[in-house]
C-alpha cells in the first residue's frame, strides 16, 4: 500500500489497554451509583472522546455528573502504567519500520491528552510520531476534523494516507475524509463490523498487517 503518512489509533490498536478502560469507566460509574451496564456496553465506547463515551453510555448525564465520573475514571485508569510490554506484539516493530521507509507516523485518538502524552512516553512509542491528535484538543471521533488536522500538519490530501484502527469510530472517521482505512480485529470490535465501513482492508494478525502496509 502506497501511502506517505500512517495514522494510528492508540487504545485497542497499539496498545492492549481495552479491558482496563472498560474495567475503569465500570468501577467509575458503578461506585457513584450509575446503573451496571453489559461489559460489551463499556467496550463499544472506547475510541469516543469521554463526554461523548458518556453521553452514550448514560444519557442525561449533566456536566457535574460527567466530571465526578472522569475523575473517578482517571483515578482507577492512572493505577496502571503503560509500558513496553502492552504494545501488542510487533507492533512497535511496525511503527519502526514504516518510519526507516520514509514514512510519516502519527495517532489519532478519543485519548486525553493527558493520558496521550503519559502513555506516549511510557510505552516507549513516544519518538516515533510526528503529531499526535487527542478527543480533548479537537473534536471527538468519527468526526475527521482530528484527521484534518493531522493532514494539514503534512500538506497531504486524504487518499496519501491511511488509518489504521480497531473501532467502528476511527473507520467512520476515515470514510468521511475519503481516506483509506485498514481495520485491526484485534481490539474492540470484530470483522462485520468494521467492513462496513468499506476499509482498504481488514487484518487478524500483524502479520498480515504488515504484508498490507508493504513491510517485509
Amino acid at each position: 500500500m502506497k501511502v506517505k503518512v500512517v495514522i494510528f489509533d492508540w487504545d485497542g490498536t497499539l496498545i492492549d489497554s481495552v479491558d482496563h478502560i472498560a474495567d475503569s469507566l465500570h468501577q467509575a460509574a458503578t461506585e457513584l451509583g450509575y446503573p451496571e451496564l453489559e461489559r460489551e456496553a463499556y467496550r463499544d465506547i472506547i475510541g469516543l472522546g469521554m463526554i461523548e463515551a458518556l453521553e452514550k453510555l448514560y444519557p442525561g448525564l449533566s456536566r457535574e455528573e460527567m466530571v465526578r465520573i472522569r475523575e473517578g475514571y482517571a483515578g482507577y485508569f492512572f493505577k496502571k502504567v503503560t509500558t513496553p510490554q502492552n504494545v501488542f506484539d510487533g507492533m512497535a516493530d511496525v511503527v519502526a519500520d514504516l518510519r526507516g521507509s520514509g514514512r510519516g507516523c502519527s495517532v489519532a485518538t478519543g485519548k486525553s491528552r493527558r493520558g496521550l502524552e503519559l502513555a506516549l512516553t511510557s510505552s516507549g512509542l513516544g519518538s516515533h510520531f510526528d503529531i499526535t491528535r487527542c478527543a480533548d484538543e479537537t473534536r471527538s471521533k468519527p468526526h475527521p476534523l482530528m484527521l484534518e488536522e493531522i493532514l494539514a500538519f503534512y500538506g497531504y490530501e486524504p487518499e496519501e494516507a491511511v488509518m489504521i484502527g480497531d473501532t467502528r469510530y476511527d473507520l467512520e472517521m476515515a470514510q468521511r475524509v475519503g481516506m483509506p482505512s485498514i481495520g485491526v480485529e484485534w481490539g474492540v470490535h470484530k470483522r462485520d463490523v468494521l467492513e462496513t465501513y468499506d476499509p482498504h482492508a481488514v487484518v487478524n494478525s500483524v502479520a498480515d498487517l504488515r504484508k498490507v502496509l508493504g513491510l517485509r
